[in-house]
Order: C-alpha cells, then structure tokens, then sequence
C-alpha cells in the first residue's frame, strides 16, 4: 500500500498513527494540493489528501475511511469496535475531533488570505467551534484513562491529533492550560512512538 500525504496534514498523521499502531507495512509518498504539479486531484477527485493506494491500485480517501478499513484488515490490536454502542461511541469522538481539525484547519487558512480578503469574523467563528468543542473532549473524558474503554482506540489518535494541531497552527490557544484532562491524556499518547514519530515538522 502507498499513503499519499503531507507532513504537516493532521488527517494524514492519523492515518500514519493508524498504520504505526497496526503495524502495517507501506510506501509513504510526500505530495500536498497545495503545491504546484501535485498529483493528489489525479487520486482523489475531492483533492484532498490522505489518499490510500491499495495494492490493486484502487484508492480510498477520507481519514475516516481509510482508518475503518485499515482496522478491519489488520484484525491484530483493533482500534474501533466491532458493533453496537461502544463503536458508535469512538466514532462519535472521531468525529468530534475531525470537527476540531475542520474548524482549526478553517482559521489557519483564512488567516494567512492577503489583507482585505480575510475574513476576522469567519476566523472567530471557527476558532469559538475549537474551544467549544475542546469543553466538550474534556468534560466527556472526565476522569478516564482513555476516550473509550480501558485501552487506546481510534478515539484517542483523533482526538491526539486534533490538540497537536491546534498547538501546531493556532499556538495562542492555550489548550492544555484550559483544559488540563486533555493535556493529561495528550501527554500519555506522546508517550507512544506512534504519535512523538508524526509530529508536523516546526
């Protein structure tokens, strides 16, 4: 298989974290949509990256499905639940934490528009869905080891990968301060090879 991605792509970390954990073997290919004569619109019409090449050259995108799969052909160390509740409960935090990324991904770029095109009240916008739902992540963690469960699942990479990139690209956002369960968990996960090995470059 090939991961196609950046560095710097919080959905392609997770993805990468997904691999590492589930010890699975692949070609990672640097290509981003933001530089010219990038081959990521020819792989995934959406132009987006992560990308999965599968062996039969097929492509599947989406962090989300590239993770539901990955775990479910690699049966060894399951991070999503097979059924029922407690898989609708770390796809629930999955989800939460993409929002994050969306949300944080949304300012980064609006900020970085030339002066008279950017939008501060669209930044702010975005930036109130991160600490919203940063309350949300930590008022459901409580006081649990982990997201779900009593072991790493898909809840904690997403969720791991949504705090990395909000210190990463909206650095003024004081999060683990905030919100110290959060930082508690973040801290254990970086623990993991898996997740201090991805880090975006400085």
């Amino acid at each position: 298989m090939k991961l196609i991605g950046s560095l710097t792509s919080p959905y392609v970390r997770k993805i990468r974290i997904v691999l590492a954990e589930k010890k699975i073997d692949y070609d990672f290919v640097l290509d981003s949509p933001w530089e010219a004569g990038n081959q990521v619109a020819a792989l995934n019409p959406l132009g987006k990256v992560p990308v999965l090449i599968l062996d039969d050259d097929s492509t599947l995108y989406d962090s989300r499905v590239i993770a539901e799969y990955l775990d479910a052909v690699a049966p060894n160390n399951r991070l999503i639940p097979a059924s029922g509740r407690e898989r609708i409960s770390v796809k629930r935090w999955e989800a939460l934490a993409d929002g994050v990324l969306d949300a944080a991904v949304a300012a980064f770029l609006e900020s970085r528009r030339p002066d008279g095109e950017r939008s501060l009240s669209w930044i702010e916008r975005q930036r109130g869905k991160v600490l919203q739902a940063l309350q949300a992540m930590s008022d459901e963690l409580g006081e649990q080891p982990w997201c779900h469960g009593n072991s790493l699942s898909l809840a904690d990479i997403a969720v791991g990968c949504a705090l990395a990139y909000v210190s990463f690209r909206l650095g003024d956002i004081k999060w683990a301060e905030q919100f110290p369960k959060l930082a508690v968990l973040h801290e254990k996960l970086m623990q993991r090879a898996a997740f201090s090995e991805t880090l975006p470059p400085a």
